[in-house]
């Protein structure tokens, strides 16, 4: 899931940045967001490997 979540907010993130009309530094939050749930993803998982 947060694979996912990742990978949709930095497709946003890579159209916000191509379509030009970004709203300053409003955009790059979804590469924020985008790092952290990767973070957590990755973090999930291994915790699970160690369970």
């Amino acid at each position: 899931m947060y694979w996912t979540m990742s990978a949709i907010l930095f497709v946003l993130w890579v159209l916000g940045l191509i379509s030009g009309s970004t709203e300053g530094r409003w955009v790059h939050l979804l590469l924020i967001f985008s790092m952290v749930t990767l973070i957590l993803a990755v973090a999930r998982r291994g915790r699970g490997a160690l369970a």
